[in-house]
């Protein structure tokens, strides 16, 4: 456990914040505010506001999950980071505020595959409301290639996860590029990092 006991703790977000930030230090170098879809335990949403201060990393997840960010971002106390939204990708009733449009960069981490397919469709049809032109998008996480595994150990968690829940599973690269095009992104890079995952950038082009 890393802090008090009532804040949570992902071990996988302590592992991978530092090869995420490598690959953020290069694509957000000219970006001002940051949404953070699903940021989980607010564990990498503390980590890469303190190591990137110019930036304005605005924090989003489910409502149950709000309390853990809050007592991540509570405890941080850092000026460039925000209180945590609720944002549920599926729920489309309620408008979005000003404040919560425009966003030049958005990232986020370890979600396509708890996501059902609708909810991962539903994500992508609603950035260009979210998103400012030429916005940058890295999302981290295991991709299929060509209806291909990766790896063992993918193919092993891909089952794993449809024990958990029929709807989640690892998704395949060309399908969530196409999505990604649909909604006004294209890809630019795709970084091979540790334990199989990718994470993969795309830039807004309208």
């Amino acid at each position: 456990m890393d802090g008090p006991a009532d804040k949570p703790f992902s071990a996988a977000c302590a592992r991978n914040r530092d090869p995420i930030l490598q690959v953020l230090r290069t694509y957000f170098a000219d970006r001002r505010r940051v949404l953070e879809i699903g940021s989980g335990t607010g564990q990498h949403a503390v980590h890469f506001a303190a190591a990137m201060p110019e930036l304005d990393w605005q924090p989003s997840d489910r409502a149950e999950n709000l309390p853990g960010i809050v007592a991540w971002v509570a405890e941080a106390a850092l000026p460039n980071l925000r209180a945590p939204l609720e944002f549920d990708v599926a729920r489309h009733a309620a408008p979005l505020r000003d404040e919560q449009r425009g966003y030049d960069a958005v990232f986020s981490a370890n979600t396509l595959h708890i996501m059902s397919w609708s909810e991962v469709e539903d994500l992508f049809r609603r950035l260009p409301a979210l998103t400012a032109a030429d916005a940058i998008l890295a999302i981290y996480g295991p991709f299929n290639y060509a209806g291909e595994f990766t790896s063992r150990s993918n193919a092993a968690f891909d089952r794993s996860l449809k024990a958990t829940a029929a709807h989640m599973g690892i998704r395949d690269a060309e399908a969530v590029d196409a999505l990604a095009h649909a909604a006004g992104f294209d890809p630019v890079d795709d970084v091979a990092m540790p334990a199989n995952n990718r994470c993969r950038v795309w830039r807004r082009w309208r």
